[in-house]
């Protein structure tokens, strides 16, 4: 299922630009306005890596975190300080992936701190103390006047570094390709040129795939099963002499790890970082939405979860940059449609940007209830119990009959 995902930037140009024949030749003008834009897709695809690291520690040990934006801020500033050269030791021309990388250990080392204290407690005092520590963070980095001129508005890469964040083999050029929304790179491949955003698309989408299988990984292992088995029932799994404190600790540092990671691409592709962006607690709500909607304890669905959050919001926000519903209504329905009066002077157009332009929030959380009350499961989990595991297997036998 993750694998899917890279064939996106391919599908999406062929239908929005290719002429189909006249039966099928709203498909180019439906694809736009239904499908997320590729330069999109790379923020779904750095942040469904956070919102996965979220259901890392609160998926399968049970432990709700209010406090993950701590880490996916920790990695983006870091990146930030380090290419501005503020950080000592590390001059402003370190690469990127080994920025990265230190920004996910420095991550991974605060989780520790973290939660060295917070696993003295459990339940909603676990997440409450948690969330104090990220809105401690948040205070503190909207004031501290080392990271940026205005702190408020946060850091941005400076002039010492003008090309783009570059994901590869450090020090090794032909191995590297740069991201970004204007300095990244762009890649002929078969004859066809391959833009920034499409590229950034691919090099994100790397590093959140191996980061994805070394969750899975650690998930499936002992250290794994012993965090599922704190899940179910921790008295009994410390009754059995497993010393569940650890354990806890050690998913918790391995969550924050990767949040670090998924700060770090944010920050790399975007150049720039605010509070409001990273620390701030709506940013873990935004990851615990895509959990939700996605799946509790299933590492994909928080980013499925994530992709239809976003698809939503996309579909209902714009108001004419190109794609979404408010557009493609103007654009397919006829003129004596849209310039019919409903009442009191209200046109069909009228109340259909009144009704969708700027709403998108409302409809969103309205699917966020329903998703509770109707899918508690989530996407992935759903699936998953309709289909059984592992889902990549039998989905396709489901599609094109059982062999």
């Amino acid at each position: 299922m993750i694998l899917a995902l890279v064939a996106y930037p391919g599908v999406y140009h062929l239908l929005t630009t290719t002429q189909f024949p006249a039966p099928l030749g709203w498909l180019p003008e439906f694809a736009v306005a239904v499908l997320p834009r590729v330069d999109s897709m790379v923020a779904v695809l750095y942040f469904a890596l956070f919102a996965m690291s979220f259901d890392f520690i609160s998926g399968y040990t049970g432990y709700l975190t209010f406090g993950h934006a701590a880490f996916y801020g920790t990695g983006a500033y870091a990146v930030i300080l380090i290419a501005n050269g503020k950080v000592p030791l590390l001059p402003a021309g370190t690469p990127f992936m080994v920025s990265l990388l230190l920004a996910a250990v420095l991550a991974g080392l605060l989780a520790v701190v973290i939660g060295l204290v917070s696993f003295r407690l459990s339940g909603v005092y676990f997440a409450m103390i948690t969330l104090g520590f990220a809105q401690v963070l948040y205070v503190f980095v909207r004031g501290w006047d080392y990271v940026a001129s205005n702190p408020r508005d946060g850091p941005a890469v400076g002039s010492t570094h003008p090309e783009g964040f570059e994901i590869g083999i450090p020090f090794v050029d032909q191995l590297n390709l740069a991201i970004g929304t204007f300095s990244g790179d762009t890649v002929t491949l078969l004859g066809h040129e391959l833009g920034t955003y499409t590229v950034s698309f691919y090099m994100v989408g790397l590093v959140a795939l191996v980061s994805y299988f070394a969750m899975q990984r650690v998930i499936h292992s002992p250290f794994g099963r012993v965090m599922i088995a704190i899940r179910e029932n921790e008295e009994r799994a410390a009754a059995i002499g497993y010393d569940t404190f650890r354990y806890k600790l050690g998913a918790f540092v391995i969550s924050g790890f990767f949040g670090g990671v998924a700060g770090a691409l944010y920050a790399g592709f975007s150049r720039s970082v605010t509070p409001e962006s990273t620390f701030y607690f709506l940013t873990t709500g935004d990851a615990l939405l895509a959990s939700i909607i996605g799946g509790f304890g299933t590492l994909a669905g928080p980013l499925y979860g994530h992709l239809f959050d976003h698809s939503i919001r996309e579909f209902l926000s714009n108001t004419g940059q190109g794609g979404g519903l408010l557009p493609f209504l103007r654009e397919t329905l006829p003129e004596g449609v849209l310039s019919a009066e409903l009442l009191g002077g209200l046109t069909v157009e009228g109340f259909i940007g009144a009704a969708l332009n700027g709403h998108a929030s409302l409809y969103v959380g309205i699917v966020f209830v329903l998703f509770v009350l109707y899918v508690p499961s989530g996407l992935v989990g759903t699936l998953r119990s309709y289909l059984g595991d592992p889902v990549a297997e039998r989905l396709p036998a489901k599609l094109w009959g059982e062999r």
